[in-house]
């Protein structure tokens, strides 16, 4: 779908509702009216999925396509852009995320420049529903970065410069499959990232290694459940290139996994284990970093929080995404300065990308330097 036809029909907010027990449809919020001559902001949103160009497989689920839900802020002639995308470990679904957007009420703020106000507001709506959340604050700081003219790296006092290399994401597969895909994108990372976690993983790093020397990042994504094991394994990791883990064991066994990040040779990070900031003060000493994804943390407010809080307490930063649009790819990846380690490849392993933003040059991050996100629309 062109973006010229994207939310071309939208239904009023009665309407909405009632189109949400035959699945989600495109909707908005209450109209926007005018207080003192200035508009107010108007919400929409439309379900759309993204098509992935490899099955991508980890040590729980495979899956071809990721649910997502495109959102707009409009205000005084100002469009922001925001997205919402459902990976299944997140436990949120298109429907979930259009009943939540239908009760967000943008019209009792008098202007977006509330950002504080706003997003505690939208937070307030439900204990859960991160996806959504995050589709608003992305959407909300677009808008604003676009009102003041400038791009959220610099508005948060960064240095685009400073932005790291990304992993690129091979998935768990096929000897043959591992290969080719190794091979489509060893000539355009500086580091890869591995997932692993089931009963192949030598065969997947050696398979890696027959094709090229990068250093590797792996994500076991709770999948080793004995911590030795796991320890023995991250030796080995080591000595074949491996410069971090991720999430070496499920997120309930904290002495586990702090009983492996005390005796490892490489950084631990926290991935499934961390969802907010509210998370971080008990996983401090058991992983040496926080891979913050704005999916689970509800948004970039939250994220610049958490990157804060990590730092202060002696924690190494990882900026990561889901499988996205570069639209929230993007919104990460103005964050990403601060990072360590960046994991921002979402965007590129989808064919049906809706946005041209962050793009990556000899395996590095480079900014946008457009106002708000930065983004084009394709």
């Amino acid at each position: 779908m062109k973006r010229r036809d994207f939310l071309k029909t939208t239904a009023a907010a009665g309407a909405g509702a009632a189109l949400l027990g035959a699945g989600c449809s495109s909707g908005t919020a209450p109209k926007p009216y005018k207080v003192g001559g200035k508009a107010r902001m108007e919400l929409r949103w439309e379900p759309y999925e993204l098509q992935l160009r490899h099955t991508f497989t980890v040590a729980s689920y495979s899956r071809t396509t990721t649910p997502d839900v495109q959102v707009e802020i409009r205000y005084d002639g100002f469009v922001g852009y925001g997205e919402a995308s459902m990976p299944p470990y997140l436990g949120q679904s298109v429907e979930s995320v259009c009943a939540f957007l239908q009760k967000v009420d943008l019209g009792r703020f008098s202007d977006p420049f509330q950002l504080e106000d706003i997003l505690a507001y939208v937070d307030s709506l439900s204990p859960g529903d991160t996806a959504a959340k995050a589709a608003v604050d992305i959407a909300l700081h677009d808008l604003v970065g676009k009102l003041l003219g400038q791009p959220w790296w610099r508005l948060w006092g960064l240095d685009a410069a400073k932005a790291p290399c990304t992993t690129f994401t091979i998935g768990i597969d096929t000897p043959d499959i591992v290969r080719e895909k190794t091979r489509e994108c060893a000539d355009r990372f500086r580091i890869l990232k591995v997932k692993v976690g089931l009963d192949n993983d030598e065969e997947m790093i050696r398979t890696i290694r027959e094709v090229t020397d990068l250093p590797l990042a792996v994500d076991a994504n709770q999948g080793w459940k004995d911590r030795q094991q796991a320890l023995d394994e991250i030796f080995w990791l080591q000595e074949h290139g491996v410069v971090m883990v991720e999430q070496p064991m499920p997120k309930e066994r904290l002495d586990d996994n702090a009983w492996i990040t005390e005796r490892s040779p490489l950084p631990v990070f926290a991935d499934e284990a961390v969802q907010r900031l509210t998370d971080i003060p008990a996983l401090a000493g058991a992983y040496t970093g926080i891979n913050i994804k704005l999916m689970k943390c509800t948004g970039m407010r939250e994220a610049w929080r958490m990157a804060a809080y990590a730092r202060a307490v002696g924690m190494r930063v990882m900026v990561g995404c889901m499988t996205e649009t570069s639209c929230a790819v993007t919104a990460a990846a103005h964050l990403s300065p601060l990072a360590d380690f960046a994991d921002l490849d979402g965007n590129l392993l989808i064919s049906n990308d809706r946005f041209r933003g962050v793009t990556v040059v000899d395996g590095r991050l480079t900014l946008p330097d457009a106002p708000g996100l930065g983004l084009e629309t394709v």
